[in-house]
């Protein structure tokens, strides 16, 4: 993928640091988008791309660590902090919320694009486990009611005739289930079902016995 499909917003009330910085973004090849107010970023419809926000604390209205909680709230890309002053409190506050850099005004272009950098690489790692996990709850719900009531008992490791026993069927059905979760959730090893069920916050079940 090249910067050209990788998206960075920046939202800066200063006129001179939007352009300043839009231009350099775009010169370095990603697309840049850039905003006035908090308000101007929640309205623009984003593409669906590995992304940046670039945001300054001090804003009109909403400032930039009112906007990064709101944001918490849902999916949105990793931020990158800028202020025109020193404001510890300020950048604390701001790596609790799992950014990835507090940097200070003007920015130096090495430490501006090694966080835009980094904040965009976050941003596709965390796009790929969501897609990842989407297709495994897909799998999940291709089972039957009775397969994935047998499924934690399997992933627990139970014998076939302990999970029989703790449903009240027969081996046989067990041993059926099993063979059809092991093909719908696409695993050859129980190994890897039990890391899938782990991902898919599935319990693990003890017997009862």
């Amino acid at each position: 993928m090249s910067p050209r499909d990788e998206m960075v917003f920046v939202v800066d009330d200063d006129a001179r640091v939007r352009e300043a910085l839009g231009e350099l973004l775009e010169s370095l090849g990603w697309r840049a988008e850039t905003f006035a107010a908090a308000a101007d970023y929640l309205a623009y419809a984003k593409p669906d791309l590995p992304a940046c926000l670039i945001l300054d604390v001090e804003l009109p209205g909403i400032n930039g660590l009112e906007l990064q909680k709101q944001l918490s709230r849902d999916l949105h890309p990793p931020v990158v902090f800028l202020t025109g002053h020193d404001d510890i409190p300020s950048s604390v506050r701001a790596t609790q919320g799992g950014t990835i850099g507090f940097l200070r005004k003007p920015v130096g272009e090495r430490d501006l694009v090694a966080a835009v950098r980094a904040a965009i690489d976050r941003d596709r790692v965390q796009r790929s486990a969501r897609t990842e996990l989407i297709e495994l709850e897909r799998r999940l719900a291709a089972l039957t009611p009775q397969g994935r009531e047998v499924l934690p008992l399997v992933v627990s490791g139970l014998p076939d005739e302990q999970s029989a026993a703790e449903l009240g069927i027969s081996e046989i059905t067990v041993a059926m289930l099993r063979s059809e979760i092991m093909q719908k959730m696409q695993v050859t090893s129980l190994a890897d079902l039990a890391r899938i069920a782990e991902r898919l916050q599935i319990p693990v079940i003890r017997s009862r016995r």
